[in-house]
């Protein structure tokens, strides 16, 4: 039987998490950008029109493919997805420390904003 984590342990493996969600998003996004000057630092920019990211950057599976065939911009987009995750992972945490603490007020309340965190990032429109 799993023991009752103390909320001492419980706020610093969340402190963990956050801070070690932060540091990989940065180091991702850093080596995308770097990645992103050596791929197309040269090339010329086109300051009259604003043109937002590609389509091959408007979704999960097609980031975690440019990232994977090592494309700068997809790589600095997964940092940048990282980022997005780790509050995501936080709650997703606390919701199972609340269920290793038997607090089913706190786990029923985790459970629905977790939903609809989840919810928001699959189906929501910017």
């Amino acid at each position: 039987m799993p023991t009752r984590l103390s909320d001492y342990e419980v706020d610093q493996a969340i402190g963990g998490l956050l801070r070690f969600g932060v540091i990989i998003a940065a180091a991702v996004t850093f080596v995308g950008g770097v990645l992103l000057l050596f791929q197309h630092g040269g090339a010329p920019v086109a300051r009259q029109t604003f043109q937002g990211e590609p389509a091959a950057l408007t979704s999960i599976a097609s980031i975690f493919r440019g990232a994977m065939a090592l494309n700068g911009e997809a790589i600095a987009q997964l940092g940048l997805l990282l980022l997005i995750a780790t509050p995501v992972a936080r709650v997703a945490l606390t919701l199972g420390a609340f269920a290793l603490q038997r607090d089913r007020k706190y786990v029923v309340i985790t459970s629905i904003v977790l939903a609809l965190l989840l919810y928001a990032l699959v189906f929501g429109k910017a």
